[in-house]
């Protein structure tokens, strides 16, 4: 049974079929067994949410539990507990916040930086090692496209979001 065309102004083929390849690419990166093995291999026992809480937090300052499940799109009850494992395995610690030291923000440690560096080291690893055959050039404009594409993403996303919903 094939899926009804979406209503509305056309959608391009093209656009279908990057859905549908970024769709694969996500189910593929997003399965239980794929991160076991990644983690495996990178010698470092994290489970999902900790090792998403490492990467969202590797890109930024140190920032508020609040913060960071808004970065995340989590619920701060899920990075609370995140934090606190995370806290026990030495990969974060909570500092005082400077703008308000009633308050804390969350910091990697050299143990949390050396884990998601050897995380992104193996993931590297492993794409580069799954498009050797492709050419330099080729490789060269997948990155130059897909950066783009997601600069666009976040664009529009940016722009949903302040756009005020219809009563």
């Amino acid at each position: 049974m094939s899926t009804p065309p979406p209503s509305g102004p056309s959608v391009s083929p093209e656009v279908v079929e990057i859905e549908r390849a970024l769709y694969r690419i996500t189910y593929l990166n997003s399965r239980a067994r794929q991160h076991e093995r990644l983690m495996a291999a990178a010698g470092v026992p994290l489970d999902r949410a900790g090792a998403a809480v490492l990467r969202k937090m590797a890109d930024a300052e140190p920032m508020r539990p609040g913060e960071l499940a808004a970065r995340l799109g989590v619920e701060a009850s899920h990075v609370t507990r995140t934090v606190q494992h995370l806290e026990k395995s030495g990969h974060v610690v909570r500092v005082p916040d400077p703008d308000d030291r009633r308050a804390q923000r969350i910091e990697l440690t050299d143990t949390g930086r050396e884990a998601i560096a050897r995380i992104r080291e193996t993931g590297v690893r492993g794409m580069q090692a799954a498009l050797a055959h492709w050419s330099e050039e080729d490789l060269r404009t997948l990155a130059t496209l897909f950066h783009r594409m997601v600069d666009d993403f976040l664009a529009h996303a940016a722009a949903t979001d302040t756009e005020s919903p219809a009563d």
